[in-house]
């Protein structure tokens, strides 16, 4: 498989082409879709056919080409894996530059794994402007695969914000009954904490400028040249913190999730929580402490930020052990699951890094699957109460089985995917955070709480309602699209090593990088950041 690699020159084409794929079926898909006000039923019935398995089969080649990098990519290296670098705006020191590691490598092809199986979730849930619909979400996919692959600060803002107007339109057009409501919320937030980092952006391209005077936004140019005095660096690195907060998001940062989730789509929400939430991640991970390390190292800052990421670990297991509402309470578990990513990446040891890296992964394998299920859940009933459920394991024992596994997934049973990374975040943090760490495990017996006790009421309880004694099982389209993901589950579950062996170099480079930072920085009048 290397040598087939090598002989194609798979790395030195591969990340463009995963970028400019979904756009050109974007512009495809639109283009064919619309239908002229003269169609008739049966037409438009068979451009409709038409465009889920142009756009299906369009994903399935993205995940395709992007399974190669499992094999190609070096992550030993300390150079960046399928570079590639154009001019884009040179007189304004903008490249389109390209590169990953084994902490984006990870979440690329989380992306492409995800995006086929939320277009075959929502293969019947949205019937109407599916051509708009279906372009939005290629958009959208390759906003979020720009930013895990852009080494130039100002293309990863814009990719960036080019996440932010699809999902705003997939939530506000084909959402629930408050889609307005909880769309302008999910742009406001993202927006205003998007603003200040811009700000950040423009302040260290100039500041950095390369030898002719010109600005430069190289993510390599400003690691290796950028210096800052205390407080400076103490406004770039909050400029940066709070865009990111909000998108993982840390608690108080999360209000916009809830909404956001129980009113988008099927589709929508499994991107939203298995990707969106991740660039979140990602951006601590890649940009707010490598570029900042005295400041993330700083025990006030480094304190405030577990803190905040400790009370999001257990109010979200909390709130969600009383909601009512099963894809709410789903929702609320991300915010739990999402501070174990921040408690690891915080904690700052290579064992709790490469845990908050495995969390990322196995949130969004589980947390799609949920939704999705919920999805199906929904399709049936029309409902996502928990209590207008109850026995339906008598009749839908497939959905039952499936919905059982990926919850125990969700809870970190041992076995399955959710138990490595939880327990890789734990054990790392207890040694440099011991009191942050035991507080974080009580999160685990609120999450089993919980889900549980959904369980017990959706699929446990006697079957007493008439409406879920008709209820069909899963089709064979809806197993199809959950396989995998239960093949994930396990395989991450009971061997994880392939992933870990994958990130451990750039988990310890980046631990590396902090520590030394901070052995030789404070946050002194006179102390430079490099």
């Amino acid at each position: 498989m290397n040598d087939l690699l090598t002989t194609l020159n798979y790395n030195a084409w591969i990340l463009p082409v995963l970028l400019l794929l979904p756009m050109a079926g974007a512009a495809a898909v639109w283009l064919h879709g619309r239908l002229s006000p003269s169609a008739t039923p049966e037409q438009a019935a068979g451009t409709t056919r038409q465009l889920r398995r142009i756009v299906f089969a369009i994903f399935v080649v993205e995940a395709v080409l992007s399974l190669g990098l499992w094999w190609s990519v070096d992550t030993t290296s300390t150079a960046w894996q399928a570079y590639y670098s154009r001019p884009w705006i040179p007189m304004w020191g903008m490249h389109v530059t390209l590169g990953i590691d084994g902490i984006s490598l990870m979440l690329i092809l989380l992306t492409t794994l995800i995006m086929p199986l939320a277009v075959l979730g929502g293969w019947t849930s949205v019937r109407e402007k599916l051509h708009a619909y279906f372009a939005l979400l290629m958009v959208l996919t390759t906003g979020m695969l720009g930013v895990f692959m852009s080494l130039d600060l100002m293309l990863f803002f814009v990719m960036w914000e080019l996440m932010l107007v699809p999902m705003y339109l997939i939530i506000g057009i084909w959402g629930g009954q408050r889609r307005l409501y909880a769309s302008l919320k999910f742009f406001i937030y993202t927006m205003l904490g998007s603003m200040p980092m811009l700000v950040a952006i423009l302040y260290i391209g100039v500041r950095t400028g390369d030898p002719f005077g010109r600005p430069s936004f190289s993510y390599d140019w400003i690691l290796a040249h950028a210096t800052f005095n205390g407080p400076t660096t103490l406004w770039l690195f909050a400029a940066f913190f709070v865009a990111f907060a909000v998108k993982v998001p840390i608690w108080p940062f999360h209000t916009w999730l809830p909404d956001a989730h129980v009113e988008a789509p099927t589709a929508g929400s499994v991107v939203l929580a298995s990707i969106m939430l991740k660039v979140g991640t990602f951006g601590f991970l890649r940009f707010a402490v490598p570029l900042f390390p005295g400041v993330a190292s700083y025990p006030p800052v480094r304190f405030a930020i577990l803190t905040l990421a400790v009370i999001g670990i257990v109010y979200g297991a909390l709130v969600a052990m009383v909601q009512p509402d099963f894809k709410k309470l789903v929702a609320y578990s991300s915010v739990s699951h999402l501070g174990f990513v921040m408690l690891g990446i915080f904690a700052m040891t290579v064992q709790s890094v490469q845990g908050a890296l495995f969390v990322n992964l196995a949130h969004g394998v589980s947390t799609g699957a949920l939704f999705l299920l919920v999805g199906m859940m929904y399709e049936r009933r029309h409902s996502r109460l928990l209590d207008d459920y109850g026995g339906i394991a008598k009749v839908m024992p497939v959905f039952a089985t499936i919905l059982t596994i990926v919850s125990f997934s969700s809870i970190g049973v041992p076995g399955t995917n959710g138990f490595v990374g939880e327990f890789l975040v734990l054990v790392g943090s207890f040694r440099t955070q011991p009191i942050f760490a035991l507080i974080a495990s009580t999160a685990v017996i609120f999450a089993a709480a919980y889900l549980l006790w959904a369980l017990q009421r959706i699929i446990y309880n006697p079957l007493t309602k008439p409406e879920n004694k008709i209820l069909p099982d899963l089709n064979w389209r809806e197993i199809g699209l959950l396989l995998p993901l239960l093949f994930a589950i396990v395989w991450l579950g009971v061997y994880p090593a392939p992933v870990l062996d994958r990130t451990r170099e750039a988990a310890a480079r980046f631990v590396h990088r902090v520590e030394a930072s901070s052995l030789n920085l404070g946050l002194g009048p006179n102390v430079e950041i490099r």
